[in-house]
């Protein structure tokens, strides 16, 4: 059976990634700091099993990766999804928000997917980071936030550089405006008419629906498919200035 390590597992995208994994008959590591929201999880599901980790730290990256082989006894694949967001003007963006956002989203892909070298060229596994339509456009109060998920960009194709001699594939997933619990706390109504206008399919994608694209990057059907970036956002990147007037 194979193994799936998912960060960021405990809710959200992380949590139905780990629903896919698991109804295709892999085995889940789900990963988060926030450990009674992972144990309470984790509980409810068959063929996983939590590991409450920072994957900002590098000692606790590589006590993760011990256990979850100590446990499973392989990766198959890594899914680095944990993230924060924290979004403000530049001005306001100080050194120790600009770090606390790099520290998870650029420098946790980072460790965790160099701890897991090892593992992965023994499965001849594959790597799927999570970046965000931030990454591939720019938009106000993300500096700290954007930056981070472009470096993600980045990263993933040195990885498919670098890494493809041992057969380890790695891509990236930059999804768009997602309906989440947390999105549709804080956007208002103006600001998801905006994002309807604006994207061609007029409506926020689901979890579920990154979930598939992240789940096909690491299975059998992606064999050939390394060092890309597939935006999942119903064509938000793809549009350019004027679609909203252009429609009305």
């Amino acid at each position: 059976m194979k193994t799936a390590l998912i960060t960021g597992a405990a809710r959200g995208i992380g949590h139905a990634t780990t629903l896919r994994f698991l109804a295709d008959g892999w085995q889940v590591a789900m990963v988060d700091r926030d450990a009674p929201e992972l144990i309470a999880a984790a509980a409810k599901l068959d063929q996983a099993e939590g590991f409450a980790a920072d994957v900002s730290s590098p000692s606790s990256v590589t006590t993760l990766i011990e256990c979850v082989l100590a446990k499973f006894g392989t990766i198959d694949a890594l899914v680095n999804n944990a993230g924060v967001a924290d979004f403000g003007p530049i001005e306001e963006t100080d050194f120790d928000r600009w770090r606390h956002v790099m520290d998870t989203n650029l420098d946790g892909v980072f460790l965790m997917s160099q701890a897991a070298i090892p593992a992965l060229k023994a499965s001849r596994g594959a790597i799927v980071n999570i970046s965000s339509i931030s990454g591939l456009r720019a938009s106000t109060l993300r500096v700290a936030y954007g930056t981070s998920k472009a470096a993600v960009i980045q990263l993933t194709l040195q990885q498919a550089v670098e890494l493809g001699e041992y057969g380890i594939r790695a891509n990236c997933v930059a999804p768009g405006p997602v309906r989440t619990k947390l999105a549709m706390a804080v956007h208002s109504p103006q600001i998801i008419a905006a994002y309807h206008d604006a994207i061609p399919l007029n409506r926020y994608g689901t979890e579920a629906e990154i979930a598939e694209v992240i789940h096909f990057l690491c299975s059998d059907r992606a064999t050939y498919v390394t060092g890309q970036t597939i935006a999942v956002d119903g064509g938000f990147e793809a549009t350019g200035i004027g679609l909203p007037a252009l429609r009305a």
